[in-house]
């Protein structure tokens, strides 16, 4: 089974015959001992220190498609390098075009995506609710936002319903997460602690959903919540939207609930707040292992991991804008 593979150090990446070789290099420059990694086990890689590479490398890693994603100092998502697209298909093209292009199609769309992340979001909330957190207050807001989304004409006036609903979403985390204090959400730079996790989750989880969406025939840039042009893979933003509450905001509320990230796992740098490397190494370990879970999906019959689970929404999605079936969201159920 192929592996996805999380650099945290700079370094060196070479082929070696079939086999990829990374050397990791200190900021003095001194190597470390080579690690070499079969390329037929590797899935992609996830680059959050700096990568000296050369195009022999990208051409290799192209042929066995193999994506590299970059994130800067400060976690923020950069880019990827995706191999060619080895399956798209016209037809799928077309009709991904046509429905963004029709006002109907695309609202139609957009609603159901807007209706996953506001019940995924509600059932996180009644988790804690079930467990004595007082977040009755939220769930009410949320509620009423909820019913708005139906009548929803313009994707704009959608984007400020779901807007309100993962304001009033959000401001329950306070409740929720003991010993820290979100204090509004603040994204660029984010302020604060829990910020600084939800930020860096959002992203793992937006370049998450951008692999899946490559693995099958969707086009990424062409979206129907979020508008394309504004970020170039627009439809992971829109897949990412329903998935957050299960892989990013657990977590979140499992390391901080569990100490396994704490205050002085934290840096503050002039108007922005900062993972020090071993808690960005936590959150990711922990993260990756949330992707591995498996669970006993309905309509299968069989156990399927959630990162496999996100490839399935890119199937189902798929069989809506072919017509052969029509598009319901993921929605939890524990």
């Amino acid at each position: 089974m192929k592996k996805t593979y999380y650099l945290f150090n700079p370094g060196r990446m070479s082929r070696h015959d079939n086999t990829l070789c990374f050397t990791p290099v200190d900021e003095e420059g001194r190597e470390g001992p080579a690690r070499h990694i079969p390329v037929e086990g590797v899935d992609n890689f996830y680059c959050f220190g700096s990568l000296d590479a050369n195009s022999a490398l990208y051409n290799f890693l192209g042929k066995h498609q193999v994506a590299v994603h970059f994130f800067d100092y400060y976690e923020h998502y950069t880019g990827s390098f995706m191999p060619k697209d080895y399956l798209l298909a016209g037809k799928m093209q077309v009709e991904q075009t046509r429905h963004y292009l029709s006002a109907a199609k695309r609202m139609a769309l957009a609603r159901k995506l807007v209706e996953g992340a506001a019940f995924n979001m509600t059932k996180n909330l009644r988790y804690y609710q079930s467990r004595a957190k007082e977040v009755t207050a939220f769930l009410t807001r949320m509620e009423g936002y909820a019913p708005l989304i139906g009548p929803c004409t313009r994707v704009d006036e959608l984007m400020g319903i779901e807007g309100n609903l993962r304001q009033a979403y959000y401001d329950a985390f306070g409740v929720i997460i003991n010993d820290f204090e979100m204090g509004g959400r603040s994204r660029q730079p984010p302020r604060n602690e829990v910020n600084t996790l939800i930020s860096f989750g959002n992203m793992l989880c937006y370049t998450v959903c951008l692999d899946q969406i490559y693995h099958t025939q969707l086009n990424p840039t062409i979206s129907f919540l979020h508008e394309p042009g504004a970020r170039r893979y627009s439809l992971a933003l829109d897949l990412a939207e329903i998935f957050k509450p299960l892989l990013v905001d657990r977590t979140i509320f499992s390391m901080l609930n569990r100490k396994q990230i704490q205050a002085s796992d934290f840096r503050q740098e002039m108007n922005r707040c900062t993972l020090k490397e071993g808690a960005r190494k936590a959150f990711v370990q922990a993260f990756d292992e949330r992707l591995k879970e498996t669970f006993k999906h309905r309509s299968l019959g069989r156990s399927v991991s959630y990162k496999h689970l996100i490839k399935l929404e890119c199937y189902k999605l798929q069989k809506h804008l072919l017509g052969i079936e029509e598009y319901r969201p993921f929605k939890m159920l524990w």
